[in-house]
């Protein structure tokens, strides 16, 4: 504050219109979702060079980010850590780029009953996304589904891939683990880049939960166009980096100012009723 001679009445009022303005002009270009074939394709590629997990489409993982419990908050934000947050809750492809993002739910929210109530499960689910069709793995003739990889947290299913229980497993099981841990890493890396690379992320943000969701988009904003224009930068943070793995539990409830990004379009066989619909101040659609 002293330092820019600006006072902090000032700051208040600069801060979310700055954030605002970053998301509103590199969203667009930044946080897009693959919408067809090819560019899901070309995730999977990705997956199949760097991590050697083929047919996987994205890492999805949930973030707690502390705040200041709002007034009339009650206990709505407090999570099973022991502090208050809000949940980002995002997909990541292999370069730890994030393909679409949610900051809605309150940290009393579990990942599946955030997941379970976001645009991109109601866009899989109404074929939206234009998710290839299943095709033989390499050196094999039996189809398999495109998926996407999470933790024990989500429910399985054909597009959505989930480690073996740890009990009793056999050999090919405990491969299959190891592989899709591997996968599942990079949203759990990136996520801690993001934090080490906006250092506000490790800390308990003092704003209101809408100005804390306008801060976490323009970081992620931010971060995107940085893997995107620099991503050889500090490799050994992205090699090296450790982050911690979470294990979310209890019911979802939509703070005020909750935002989803990245899911750009829907096709006409989207039926308004397999939509949700959220109003202009509360959400955005890219």
């Amino acid at each position: 504050m002293y330092g820019f001679r600006v006072s902090h009445n000032s700051i208040v009022s600069i801060i979310p219109e700055v954030c605002e303005a970053i998301v509103a002009e590199f969203g667009p270009e930044f946080i897009s979702t693959p919408t067809t074939e090819d560019e899901w394709k070309a995730v999977a590629t990705q997956f199949s060079e760097k991590w050697q997990f083929h047919h996987c489409l994205g890492a999805l993982d949930g973030k707690h980010i502390a705040l200041q419990c709002p007034s009339g908050g009650g206990s709505l934000f407090y999570n099973y850590k022991g502090f208050h947050s809000i949940i980002l809750m995002a997909l990541m492809d292999a370069n730890y780029k994030l393909l679409w993002v949610e900051v809605r739910a309150h940290g009393s929210a579990g990942d599946a009953q955030v997941f379970n109530n976001s645009e991109l499960k109601e866009a899989i689910d109404c074929d939206a996304l234009n998710i290839p069709a299943p095709e033989p793995l390499p050196y094999d003739d039996k189809a398999m589904p495109y998926f996407i990889v999470g933790d024990d947290a989500f429910a399985l299913r054909t597009w959505l891939q989930k480690p073996f229980s740890l009990r009793l497993l056999t050999m090919n099981e405990r491969i299959y683990n190891y592989r899709l841990s591997r996968a599942r890493s990079v949203v759990e890396n990136a996520f801690g880049i993001l934090a080490n690379r906006f250092r506000c992320l490790h800390r308990t943000l003092q704003q209101r939960s809408t100005v804390v969701t306008s801060i976490v988009l323009a970081c992620v904003c931010l971060h995107n166009m940085l893997r995107e224009l620099r991503p050889n930068e500090n490799p050994a943070e992205v090699e090296h980096l450790h982050c911690m793995r979470f294990d979310h539990a209890a019911s979802r409830c939509d703070p005020p100012g909750g935002r989803s990004y990245a899911v750009r379009r829907y096709p006409s066989q989207c039926t308004p009723a397999s939509v949700p619909q959220t109003s202009p101040d509360t959400s955005c659609q890219f």
